[in-house]
């Protein structure tokens, strides 16, 4: 399986796994697994850090690169089809981080990730964490 973690989960996965359920946690573990996380999620981080909104143990410059590293997550680059795949959507989201992760999933045949209940309102493939 291929999964896309929204922003949320990522943080919980590197610095409190207890926050993800046991199924969610035994999903993403599985060595054939692939796990990628997307420049948008970055971006909503680098902005929520310096907006003092969300406390990081270093510099997100360093601290999202080098545990992407540790843990063999692969980065997905925003394309322009994923940009403008957003116009598509239903307004069942207001942000626009989130609206993006729903448009790359879809495109990418990617299983999205999320608590978020707003998002498992789209027709994207959701793993509840």
């Amino acid at each position: 399986m291929k999964y896309l973690l929204d922003t949320h989960v990522w943080l919980w996965w590197v610095a409190k796994p207890s926050k993800l359920s046991s199924e969610t946690l035994e999903s993403l573990s599985k060595r054939d697994n692939e796990l990628f996380l997307s420049t948008a999620s970055s971006w909503e981080i680098a902005i929520k850090y310096s907006l003092g909104r969300l406390t990081l143990p270093e510099h997100p410059v360093h601290y999202v690169p080098s545990r992407l590293a540790r843990d063999g997550i692969k980065v997905l680059e925003i394309s322009l089809a994923h940009s403008l795949a957003v116009t598509g959507l239903p307004e069942h989201h207001k942000d626009p981080f989130d609206r993006l992760l729903v448009a790359q999933a879809s495109l990418d045949n990617l299983t999205l990730v999320t608590a978020d209940a707003q998002i498992q309102r789209y027709p994207v493939d959701i793993l509840k964490a």
